[in-house]
């Protein structure tokens, strides 16, 4: 049986903040797709939002916490006898080492960890399986994800959401809502794929990219490339050399990618070169 306090039930291992707001809880659901498709939940916790879920679409939900599996379990034997709700407890992440989180299309739709949000948002926009992605974050991270070229918040996450589908911050949450209450304002963001792409290579360059977001993107750039390829690839595309990395549009950074992706690999970064050496030094010094 849960512990009626919450606050003290929550396990700040798994990062667990309980959505305990139905008005919120509808407007997710509200938010959802239109379409029968099956819903991944991940991290149900104790459930609220899955309860409505499981009475609009077949669900089925990933929870890592043994605790809230036995609850879930209990909880949602009705469901899982009628074949809307399944559960699978563990590691969400492992289960996608496969590349996809369901052997059949659907959407995700959670309250997720904020310290692993990110990284599961990527794993699912690879995922060709994966329709949209609705999830709650923390609101920096929504914003980034959303942002448009020419916004401050315009990163390596806007541009990678940006190449599959259409990203937006649907409303904001505020930390009242949860039990415990976290330290920082959530967001739910919606993503809606209209394709998938899976390049690790790409996403590399958009670290090189940016690397250092307040510097010249070609001064980013050069760090890694040698500056006559950078020169002219920005001569080609007409770029201006002062822009900064937040001011470039998605497209321009696929064709600046096509255009020295081969000479990705050739040259290190200048700080790891600089670390390499100094290794190297100390070493003699032995």
């Amino acid at each position: 049986m849960i512990h009626e306090d919450l606050a003290s039930f929550a396990d700040k291992k798994f990062g667990q903040n309980f959505l305990k707001n139905n008005t919120y809880i509808h407007k997710i659901i509200q938010s959802m797709p239109d379409d029968g498709l099956k819903v991944a939940e991940i991290g149900p916790g104790l459930g609220d939002l899955t309860k409505e879920l499981v009475k609009v679409r077949n669900v089925t939900a990933f929870e890592v916490d043994k605790r809230l599996c036995e609850h879930l379990s209990n909880e949602f034997k009705e469901a899982t006898h009628d074949g809307h709700f399944e559960l699978r407890c563990g590691d969400v992440l492992e289960r996608w080492e496969s590349g996809k989180l369901l052997d059949e299309p659907y959407h995700l739709v959670a309250n997720l960890p904020y310290y692993i949000a990110t990284n599961i948002i990527l794993k699912a926009l690879k995922d060709e399986h994966c329709q949209s992605i609705l999830v709650m974050v923390q609101k920096e991270v929504a914003d980034k994800f959303a942002a448009k070229a020419g916004d401050k918040a315009f990163s390596a996450l806007s541009v990678l959401a940006d190449s599959v589908g259409k990203a937006s911050v649907c409303f904001e949450v505020e930390p009242e809502a949860f039990v415990p209450p976290p330290k920082v304002t959530s967001a739910v963001l919606l993503i809606e794929k209209n394709e998938t792409k899976d390049d690790e290579r790409f996403e590399a360059f958009l670290r090189v990219a940016f690397a250092q977001p307040r510097k010249k993107l070609s001064k980013n750039l050069m760090a890694r490339f040698p500056k006559e390829l950078v020169a002219e690839t920005f001569s080609q595309q007409e770029l201006d050399s002062n822009l900064r990395p937040h001011e470039v549009e998605t497209s321009i950074y696929h064709h600046l990618y096509n255009a020295m992706k081969d000479n990705l690999d050739e040259r290190e970064p200048k700080q790891r070169r600089s670390k390499a050496r100094s290794a190297n030094t100390e070493k003699q010094k032995t």
